[in-house]
């Protein structure tokens, strides 16, 4: 793929790029090693003020950078500008917290390791490579490079090939703030070329957002040089509805869960799962609000679902769709792609899925829902656990009993009780299965690239 940026809303080529070279990747290679020996003998404190003063400069700039993310990807003008918001929010989360997730942990009896003194302490690995999607074009990436500088570690970023222009603008980003030069360096590079950067002695790590198959090849070459990775790869997840849940409610919420950032989130609701009680009285509220979805251009403030971010994702869409038509299945609402420009695809509800049916174990990665019938709660955890997928789910329910079994039953990374899916600084986020591994915010976000080390001391 072209590094080049194409508004999705009109299939028009907007800026081209050239990648980077050989040795302009050695170059950047070599600033991110030097910025980490300079960044790891920095204190918290300092990295804290470097940190602020980047998420500043987003806050200052919200409205000119939500443009760019709508024109480069599509996602409405309102959810781009909510995304620059959220990644300030999280890189001033992790300027105030840094320090106590890092901090040291003393044993309280060191005379039980027989010793006088013994402790752990968190620090940096290093430079960490990074290679990350399009579809949150800087939540993405924020999410791991705050912790990431916050800790000492350096940054280096193999951008989606789509979105080189939000790529460039996190290359500057933290620097603008005050960040040793080199501190965070974007790649224009190809897939290809990734395997060779990372198997680079001065890159310790890498951490992956993307598909599987990414997902494997990344990996596969970080383990073959034993070098720590964290992955968050595809989801399918289930949003479970069961007989005392608010109806309306959740039919409100799911339409949102399924159609935000125009259904392209790994942690966007995709089956739906709903006892045969309440099953009709919901799929009606669920199709007629999606149906009267307002499909169009992204900047303008009316519309709720732009076009998808690439022609090649909405064909994979529209391919997943005809499978389960020809296999059987009914289309309540949308199904096909609307006439006009750009690689838009209208709100989409199918039911009466065949088990042959790729839709029943593939990811659905944009505004397509897909609904199950299921008798009682042993089968709706039967169908939410049956794909290859573990991200996260849903359940709508207001009986304890239920809650507190579907807690315990559902293979996922999380579990949102009468709510959807949304990723917080405040907790921890990833996935099991074919999801991926390893975690990112919170606590355990930071330690990720950190060598917790032991000190004996007799």
């Amino acid at each position: 793929m072209a590094i080049a940026t194409i508004n999705p809303t009109t299939g028009e080529t907007l800026a081209t790029f050239e990648p980077h070279d050989a040795a302009e990747v050695e170059r950047r290679i070599g600033e991110a090693q030097a910025a980490h020996l300079v960044l790891k003998a920095t204190t918290y404190a300092q990295r804290a003020e470097w940190m602020v003063a980047a998420a500043a400069v987003l806050e200052a700039e919200v409205e000119a950078t939500a443009r760019m993310l709508t024109l480069e990807m599509g996602k409405p003008l309102a959810q781009a500008r909510a995304e620059v918001l959220k990644c300030a929010k999280n890189m001033r989360f992790y300027a105030e917290h840094a320090e106590g997730f890092l901090a040291d942990e003393v044993l309280d009896d060191p005379a039980s390791v027989g010793a006088s003194h013994a402790h752990t302490r968190y620090e940096p690995l290093g430079v960490v490579l990074a290679v990350m999607p399009w579809n949150y074009p800087l939540w993405q990436v924020v999410r791991f490079a705050a912790p990431a500088l916050m800790a000492g570690n350096t940054g280096l970023l193999k951008h989606a090939s789509n979105v080189p222009q939000a790529a460039l603008y996190l290359d500057a980003l933290f620097e603008r703030g005050g960040f040793p030069k080199g501190s965070f360096r974007t790649l224009l590079i190809g897939a290809r070329e990734v395997a060779h950067v990372l198997e680079d002695p001065r890159v310790k790590a890498v951490t992956l957002t993307g598909s599987e198959p990414a997902g494997r090849s990344v990996a596969s070459t970080a383990g073959s040089h034993i070098k720590k990775a964290v992955l968050e790869l595809g989801g399918s997840d289930p949003f479970i509805v069961m007989p005392s849940a608010d109806l309306d409610a959740a039919s409100t919420i799911a339409v949102k869960a399924r159609v935000g950032n125009n259904g392209q989130s790994c942690i966007a609701a995709k089956r739906f799962i709903v006892h045969a009680e309440v099953y009709d009285e919901f799929v009606g509220l669920f199709a007629s609000k999606m149906a009267a979805l307002v499909v169009g251009d992204p900047l303008d403030p009316t519309t709720d679902v732009g076009p998808l971010a690439t022609e090649a994702g909405r064909d994979e869409l529209a391919g997943l769709v005809d499978d389960a038509v020809a296999r059987g299945a009914m289309v309540l609402a949308g199904g096909s792609a609307p006439d006009r420009p750009g690689w838009f695809y209208s709100p989409t509800l199918i039911v009466g899925l065949a088990d042959d049916a790729r839709l029943v174990m593939e990811e659905a990665f944009g505004p397509v829902a897909t609904l199950y019938r299921v008798a009682d709660r042993e089968e709706a955890v039967r169908v939410a656990n049956q794909t290859t997928f573990g991200l996260s789910s849903a359940v709508w329910t207001t009986n304890a009993d239920e809650e507190a079994w579907f807690i315990r039953s559902i293979d996922a990374g999380a579990v949102f009780v009468n709510g959807m899916t949304v990723s917080y600084p405040e907790l921890p986020f990833g996935g099991i299965k074919d999801s991926g591994y390893g975690r990112e915010l919170a606590a355990a976000g930071i330690r990720e690239f950190c060598n917790l080390k032991t000190v004996w001391k007799g």
